[in-house]
């Protein structure tokens, strides 16, 4: 494995190493998913390098566990093939979403295997392990050990007949075992009944690590400035006492226990047919992956004096990152990077309701392209409406507002305003000589209040605010609006005050390359066009603006529009494609698809029968069915699957109880 090209970390510099939740392979992300981890992840991991910092953001799949094994014996397909179609959707989903991974990596690999395997042989070493015998359910048929979700019954709770092993999907229930389940029954003949036998698994003695865990809690909580829920939820499962937790599974599918770590043959006969459990290698994917992106990982991961971890989540995956994760890495007693700052969200719901991960109720990512609206508009909204501290909603009527209201009335207006006076013929694409006007007091005021806004900017994505950083940089967007309205930019100026005209052109078309500069990290496309039309380079993100990076005499590209209207009636088009089941909408496209096909083939058949009795018929026949392909929707193809079909929403994953 080559280095070549490949951010390490440098000594002396700020160097930022971050993280967002490994998503779960078998099902497609919703938009909740997508905000609460990758997409946040990404403006921060963009905003340090914009800042000139070596910045390293990793992600990949979580694709080992029990849920894995399951999906794949619904689809008829190996374990290795689910996860291989998955990571392929899940990967065209963010590259859509303009996500700037440094890698994107799985767990399904060598790297993961030996790194999982080194630090539980550590931790084995080290006295932080015991084995334990537990009741598990058995199928006799199969003769296997069934996890939670290979069971399912008559809730204990509510009554609920379709009740799995891990959870009760009508009461929501997780607070029992699977041998509580009434009528209990193998998911995979459901012809049998399981029947309890012991089983022997390993687990972690976290009660044991605890002290050293609160204190590190403590430090890195305070100087990271962790997310407040983070904290709750951490201190609560301090609060609460820490024990010890299974970290075996009776799986096939997972990284096997090393059998070296055991003196008798007993133990190697009864862990040989055994994995981890996938809450204990998920976060160590972070890891993995990184190794897979270079062979010089621990630079990464073994320097804590030099580089600090930012890592971001849903709150329901905050225990796996403050306690368990940290614990293992204390139990090596290894020299560990470990988590600074934690940035954790609240949800995101659905048209006052909620995503359906069985449902498919709202938007998951695959679909979000179907509405023709760029990546950049959903990044915008979404990120203007993180639920950071408390839940939010996304609906239709404001992401229509805020296209319209502020990405093209502000944002947009801006740019192609000023772009399109310097490519008249006042100006020829020429930037005037602005100098002599340029330091007159009367533009002190506009620049210190963009300098202002600025200030305000940077302390908001230093601490991870990022909604609020969004609003910091459309505040300067603005402020370039106010500034040509005050100062009447327009042909008259140019023609009566020339010197004025130039000097307001050139502080508003350096007010763009600063937009350029700090959009970039929400609006990826966005700023690449601005600087296309502005035919300048990148722009680090500076402390302070001086209004003269571009000089005069640069010559400037054509303008383009950044961004178009939304028809409000869009509002109630989306809210019906979204709003029904997946069921629902894969019956509602096979409709579409049949009728543009019948249509079609009518329309060819009409332009056939005009052939034969017209001469120059092929060119007709041409065009009524290029006419009709492009007027409807295409037939699927043979054997072709749509991505809907598998839109099952991503599972936030629960720490399950052992």
């Amino acid at each position: 494995m080559e280095n070549q090209g490949k951010t390490l970390p440098k000594k002396g510099a700020r160097n930022i190493l971050i993280t967002s939740a490994l998503p779960y392979v078998n099902n497609v992300p919703h938009l909740g998913n997508i905000v609460g981890s990758v997409l946040s992840a990404d403006v921060f991991s963009r905003y340090n390098k914009a800042r000139g910092r070596p910045t390293l953001y990793i992600c990949g799949t979580d694709e080992f566990g029990t849920a894995t094994e399951t999906k794949a014996l619904e689809e008829g397909v190996s374990p290795k093939e689910l996860c291989d179609k998955y990571a392929k959707i899940h990967a065209e989903i963010y590259e859509w979403f303009d996500i700037g991974f440094d890698i994107f990596g799985r767990t399904s690999t060598k790297q993961q295997e030996e790194i999982t395997q080194d630090i539980f042989r550590k931790l084995y070493k080290n006295g932080y392990t015991i084995q334990r015998t537990s009741r598990q359910p058995y199928c006799e048929k199969h003769k296997a050990f069934l996890a939670d979700r290979y069971i399912e019954g008559t809730c204990p709770k509510c009554g609920y007949e379709d009740a799995r092993g891990d959870q009760c999907d009508k009461c929501g229930s997780v607070d029992y075992v699977p041998l509580d389940l009434k009528n209990a029954r193998c998911k995979i003949d459901p012809d049998v009944t399981p029947v309890a036998r012991d089983t022997k698994h390993i687990h972690l003695l976290l009660d044991k690590l605890q002290p050293r865990i609160e204190e590190w809690v403590k430090k890195s909580s305070e100087e990271g400035g962790w997310s407040k829920n983070g904290r709750i939820i951490t201190e609560s499962w301090l609060k609460q006492g820490l024990r010890d937790r299974g970290i075996t599974r009776d799986l096939r599918w997972g990284v096997p226990i090393p059998l070296d770590v055991f003196d008798n043959e007993e133990d190697k006969q009864v862990y040989k047919d055994k994995v981890f459990y996938v809450w204990f290698d998920a976060c160590i994917g972070y890891v993995s992956i990184t190794a897979n992106y270079t062979e010089d990982w621990e630079k990464w991961w073994r320097d804590p004096e030099n580089v600090q971890l930012y890592q971001f989540m849903g709150k329901d995956n905050v225990p796996f990152h403050t306690v368990i994760f940290p614990g293992c890495q204390m139990g090596t007693e290894d020299t560990w990077v470990k988590l600074h700052h934690l940035s954790t969200t609240e949800y995101l719901n659905y048209e006052n309701g909620k995503f359906s991960k069985s449902r498919g109720v709202g938007v998951f990512g695959n679909n979000a392209k179907d509405t023709g609206v760029p990546a950049d508009v959903w990044r915008y909204y979404l990120l203007k409406n993180r639920p950071e501290t408390g839940d939010t909603q996304f609906e239709w009527k404001f992401f229509i507002e805020q296209n319209n209201g502020e990405l093209l009335a502000k944002l947009g207006n801006f740019v192609n305003r000023v772009i399109k006076l310097v490519n008249s013929k006042i100006y020829n694409s020429v930037i005037p000589d602005y100098t002599k006007m340029h330091a007159d007091p009367i533009f002190d005021k506009a620049k210190a209040e963009v300098n202002a806004h600025l200030k305000q900017y940077l302390e908001e994505l230093e601490g991870v605010n990022l909604r609020a950083g969004i609003q910091s940089a459309m505040n300067i967007a603005q402020a370039g609006n106010n500034f040509l309205q005050a100062n009447g930019f327009d042909n008259k100026l140019a023609a009566n005050e020339p010197e004025k005209a130039a000097a307001v052109t050139g502080i508003a078309i350096n007010l763009i390359l600063l937009c350029a500069s700090i959009f970039a990290p929400y609006l990826p496309a966005t700023s690449k066009s601005i600087l296309e039309q502005l035919q300048a380079p990148f722009l680090f993100i500076p402390d302070h603006w001086t209004a003269d990076d571009i000089k005069p005499g640069h010559q400037i590209g054509k303008a383009k529009y950044l961004f178009t209207q939304i028809e409000p009636k869009k509002e109630e088009e989306w809210r019906a494609m979204f709003g029904g089941t997946q069921a629902e909408r894969l019956k509602k496209e096979e409709e579409i698809a049949k009728a543009a096909a019948k249509k079609a083939a009518a329309k060819a058949k009409k332009a056939e029968k005009k052939a034969g009795k017209k001469e120059g018929g092929k060119e007709n026949e041409a065009t009524n069915v290029e006419a009709s392909a492009t007027g409807g929707a295409a037939p699927m193809e043979q054997g072709q699957e749509p991505v809907d079909a598998v839109t099952d929403g991503v599972q936030q994953v629960t720490l399950p109880s052992s």
